[in-house]
C-alpha cells in the first residue's frame, strides 16, 4: 500500500495569500507586513503547552503580529483569519498533480496543523479526494513535533510512504528525523537548508508524480 502524505497549508493552500488577504481586511495595505509578524509569532504560538486550537493559533499570532506593528484590533478582529481560511485559494497545479498520483495508485494523506472543523471546511475546496487527514487537534500537538507521523504510521501502517511538503521547519526536519522518504516542495525559493534534511525538492508540484517515485 503507497501513501503520499500532504501538508496542508502552503502545499496545497496559499497559507501567504490567505494571511495577507485577512489581514488587509483589518488593516487595509498592511497585509504584508502583518504577514511577515505573523510568521515571526506562529511557531511560538502552537509551542504553548497545552497546545492551543487551531482558531486560537491563528488569532493570537494575529494578536502579536498587530502589537508588532501599532495596528488596533475591534473586539472580533483576531478572528478574521479562522473565518476566511474556508476560503482561501488551492494552488492551481494541485488538481491535474494529485490526480496522477491516484491514478498511479498512490493513495493520499493530509498531515495538518490544524482543527478538524477548519480542515473539513478545506477539504472541500481541494479537486482530489483524500483517503486520510491527521490532525494537531487529532494527536495535541504541533509539526515539527513528531506526533502527526508517528500517528499516521500506527493507524495506516503503510508499506511505502513519502511525505510531500512546503515547510522546511515543520515537515521536512521532522520526516528527515523519523527516515520518511520526502519531497520538498519550496515555493518561496528558499535557502536549501541541510543536504540531508532534504531529497527531492521542488518549486511547484509539477512532475510530483516522477518526484514522488524518486523519492
Amino acid at each position: 500500500m503507497r501513501w503520499a502524505t500532504f501538508d496542508c497549508f502552503g502545499t496545497l493552500v496559499d497559507w501567504r495569500h490567505g494571511i495577507r488577504t485577512g489581514a488587509d481586511l483589518i488593516a487595509p495595505g498592511r497585509g504584508e507586513r502583518l504577514l511577515a509578524a505573523y510568521n515571526r509569532h506562529e511557531a511560538a504560538v502552537q509551542a504553548e503547552t497545552p497546545a492551543p486550537r487551531y482558531r486560537h493559533v491563528l488569532a493570537e499570532a494575529l494578536r502579536r503580529a498587530c502589537a508588532d506593528e501599532e495596528v488596533a484590533l475591534g473586539a472580533d478582529d483576531a478572528s478574521v483569519l479562522a473565518t476566511t481560511l474556508p476560503y482561501w485559494p488551492v494552488f492551481p497545479d494541485v488538481g491535474a498533480e494529485l490526480s496522477a498520483l491516484r491514478a498511479a495508485g498512490w493513495r493520499l494523506a493530509l498531515l495538518t496543523n490544524c482543527d478538524r472543523d477548519l480542515i473539513a471546511e478545506t477539504r472541500r475546496r481541494l479537486p482530489v479526494p483524500f483517503d486520510a487527514v491527521v490532525t494537531s487537534e487529532d494527536v495535541g500537538a504541533y509539526k515539527p513535533s513528531d506526533a502527526h507521523f508517528e500517528a499516521f504510521r500506527c493507524t495506516y501502517e503503510p508499506t511505502t510512504w513519502v511525505h510531500v511538503a512546503q515547510s522546511y521547519f515543520h515537515d521536512m526536519v521532522p520526516a528527515h528525523r523519523l527516515d520518511i522518504p520526502r519531497v520538498w516542495i519550496n515555493r518561496q525559493g528558499d535557502p536549501p537548508g541541510d543536504e540531508k534534511v532534504v531529497q527531492q525538492v521542488q518549486r511547484d508540484l509539477g512532475g510530483l508524480l516522477a518526484a514522488v517515485e524518486r523519492a
